[in-house]
């Protein structure tokens, strides 16, 4: 492929002015840095038991940690932009739901969600009243038990003890369900690199290309397949 052609080049070649250049041309993504489906549904299983346990005990935390799974898998948002979400950044509408999101350099983006995100986008909201927590434009979506923003190291924290409980491997951290996010949306989209460098705010599409040794390694897989 023309791609893997540049990309190797792009791997030998030493940059030539900038940091950037640099992180860029090192930066890889293989099989390791994604959940399997398997994954994802042993740590969506554990993150919905929490929720009704949640329900019922009166707590709202692993109910909030129910929704931050399920926005890493939806979403595919970096760890700052989860943690910086507020509640104007979250519009409900129909097939137009979508999440309004500050990434890189304070760039703004859209972020589509499907159908299934938005009705549990609905219900994480009313729990959060039921609990009492504000959902006004300036509260912000994941909050801690005071109401207020959480920082990149718990929300970490907290990934990290639901993938240990869901037996995850322990290389996994939060950011992993970006990647888990960006790999599953190319296979069910067949490979729609321009819709997915929008969704995950990249400003070159040959970033986004980093995922396609991940896609193509499926494919591999398949040809074992072929005609059985």
């Amino acid at each position: 492929m023309a791609f893997f052609s540049r990309f190797t080049k792009l791997m030998k070649s030493e940059p030539v002015v900038g940091k950037r250049k640099m992180r860029n041309s090192a930066w890889t993504i293989d099989e390791s840095k994604c959940l399997t489906f398997d994954e994802v549904k042993r740590l969506r299983d554990v993150c919905d038991s929490g929720r009704i346990t949640g329900l019922q005990s009166g707590k709202f935390t692993p109910i909030r940690n129910w929704f931050m799974i399920e926005l890493g898998l939806n979403a595919g948002l970096r760890v700052q932009e989860i943690a910086s979400l507020k509640h104007s950044n979250l519009l409900l509408d129909g097939d137009r739901s979508s999440l309004l999101v500050v990434g890189k350099r304070n760039k703004k983006r859209s972020i589509w969600i499907n159908s299934e995100f938005k009705k549990i986008c609905e219900a994480y909201l009313e729990y959060k009243k039921s609990f009492g927590y504000q959902t006004h434009d300036d509260a912000y979506l994941l909050n801690n038990l005071k109401g207020g923003a959480i920082s990149k190291r718990a929300l970490q924290k907290f990934f990290k003890s639901i993938a240990k409980r869901a037996g995850l491997p322990t290389h996994y951290h939060i950011h992993n369900l970006r990647h888990t996010y960006s790999t599953f949306f190319l296979k069910a989209s067949q490979n729609n690199y321009r819709f997915l460098q929008d969704q995950l705010g990249h400003s070159s599409i040959t970033t986004t290309q980093v995922y396609a040794a991940v896609v193509e390694s499926e494919g591999r897989k398949a040809l074992e397949k072929l005609y059985r």
